[in-house]
């Protein structure tokens, strides 16, 4: 699988499991304190070829993610599981853990978040859902991000994610279902 983007990764051994996975470029971030230098060439990277970023699903990747996609609007995104991501022993989460299969699946369904869609999934609706204010609120959220592969968010980012997604209404209901039939099945 050609990957025609440059991938944005956090660190070497990103990279590695990247080349591992797919015949892709990369540029590295080496850590969340992006260089203005690695912006640039993120930003040039962008305008030749495009750029996905692929970031670890953990609170400074989502940092990351945060600071090259507003510096570099309209680059695509992509998500990997928590359970992807973890090392088969020892400590840590990250892109580098993952399988060559659930990476490729991360890339395939790397798509450009909209910053001004439409507000199809209320506040009021999240609240309803159990996704925000409730005990369960957390673990409901961590299982839409990998059901709707929009990554972890917390109760305020939600709303937003799921608004820059595009995600509609009935895809929001299914995976709330399923979350909860798995819920009452555990």
């Amino acid at each position: 699988m050609k990957i025609k983007e440059i991938i944005v990764v956090e660190g070497k051994d990103d990279t590695v499991a990247i080349r591992r996975s797919v015949d892709a470029d990369t540029i590295e971030t080496n850590g969340s304190a992006v260089s203005p230098v690695t912006i640039e060439k993120i930003k040039h990277a962008h305008e030749k070829r495009g750029v996905i970023i692929f970031t670890d699903p953990d609170f400074p990747g989502e940092r990351i993610r945060k600071i090259v996609s507003d510096a570099v609007p309209g680059c695509k995104h992509a998500f990997i599981h928590k359970k992807d991501a973890l090392p088969k022993a020892g400590m840590g989460i990250g892109v580098e853990h993952a399988s060559p299969e659930a990476i490729r699946e991360a890339l395939k369904e790397a798509q450009v978040i909209q910053e001004d869609q439409e507000e199809l999934i209320t506040q009021e609706d999240l609240i309803d859902a159990g996704l925000i204010g409730s005990a369960k609120s957390k673990d409901r959220r961590i299982a839409l991000g990998e059901k709707l592969r929009i990554g972890y968010t917390n109760g305020k980012q939600l709303h937003k994610r799921l608004r820059m997604f595009n995600i509609q209404r009935e895809e929001f209901k299914k995976a709330l279902m399923e979350i909860i039939q798995e819920e009452e099945h555990a």
